[in-house]
């Protein structure tokens, strides 16, 4: 014989307006990654709130309710970002017009995409196109993929937490020389200041010939000699480089390659261990194959560049295309 338990009418009330909480925060995280896919697959052309409420299957005013509450961006904000970082990448890796890429991600004339592109970068198209410095590109986080790595308990965002934002990109690296200092056993930048001193960034950066800016590298086997360090001090030039090297330092080829780029968040500098902290956290649990790629290590260094709040700590290693 089997005892029923009865539950308590207040209690069965609550977990019943529970569930219905839950079941209605999974159909609103549905409709807006539906409305994400639908932004993707139509960058390029116009985009009007109806659509976007018609791929989430609200009115247009609670689609772009819950696009805000669960993305902190209104759909179109999201849409201006999304072009704008395309239209970067195109500006770095094609030869490519200005004007023919503000046309193709519907700016209305190319003043107004100056506008917009130097008010997202704070760099015209012209000087991006030219100098392709590093700048924070907008990925928007699948909706989806972030709720389910909460319910498992992978990331926390509440009043008592706080996470940061790590913008990822890939840029390619040509052919290119590397003047380095090498130490002797220093796996960190602390160990190779106390081996080599810390006057050897000084003298990188009077190189003036340098493509960018001075590097903290982690050397791969392949590239190390032996008896000497992991961790080095370095600086890029270009392979017609025939300048003397300053004296102590060496010049090796390094092959074209790609690398991930990852770039915190801004911060205090009096902070900046804690900063580089939490995007090594960030970069060992990262899986590269997500975006079609995978690790190569053995393609160059892993670089670091020097740590300034202002642009948040910024890290590069190298990648291959998956086949």
């Amino acid at each position: 014989m089997t005892k029923s338990v009865k539950t308590h009418p207040g209690l069965a009330g609550k977990l019943l307006k529970e569930q219905d909480r839950s079941m209605e925060n999974q159909d609103n995280i549905a409709a807006v990654q539906r409305m994400q896919d639908f932004i993707a697959s139509h960058l390029k052309e116009r985009i009007t709130l109806r659509m976007l409420a018609d791929a989430a299957g609200y009115s247009p005013w609670h689609a772009a309710k819950i696009f805000k509450d669960l993305t902190g961006k209104s759909p179109f904000d999201c849409i201006r970002t999304m072009r704008l970082s395309r239209a970067a990448v195109r500006l770095r890796e094609e030869e490519v017009k200005v004007i023919d890429v503000a046309f193709d991600f519907l700016f209305d004339s190319h003043e107004g995409f100056t506008r917009a592109f130097s008010r997202q970068f704070g760099i015209t198209p012209r000087n991006y196109t030219q100098y392709k410095p590093l700048i924070k590109l907008f990925v928007p986080e699948n909706v989806h993929e972030k709720y389910l790595a909460l319910e498992r308990g992978q990331e926390m965002t509440n009043e008592n937490t706080k996470t940061s934002t790590i913008f990822v990109q890939v840029v390619h690296r040509p052919a290119r020389k590397l003047i380095l200092k090498r130490g002797v056993k220093a796996a960190d930048y602390f160990a190779y200041c106390d081996e080599v001193g810390c006057e050897v960034w000084d003298v990188l950066c009077g190189i003036k010939q340098a493509i960018y800016e001075p590097i903290g590298m982690w050397l791969p086997q392949n590239l190390r000699n032996p008896g000497t360090s992991e961790y080095a001090q370095g600086v890029e030039v270009p392979l017609h480089y025939t300048e003397p090297v300053p004296e102590g330092l060496e010049m090796i080829t390094l092959p074209a390659c790609m690398m991930m780029i990852f770039q915190g968040e801004p911060y205090d500098d009096t902070v900046f261990q804690e900063a580089i902290g939490s995007l090594w956290e960030a970069m060992k649990n990262f899986k590269p194959e997500i975006y079609g790629f995978q690790w190569a290590d053995e393609d160059g260094p892993r670089i670091q560049l020097e740590p300034q709040g202002y642009r948040g700590y910024i890290e590069g290693r190298p990648v291959r295309p998956l086949s």
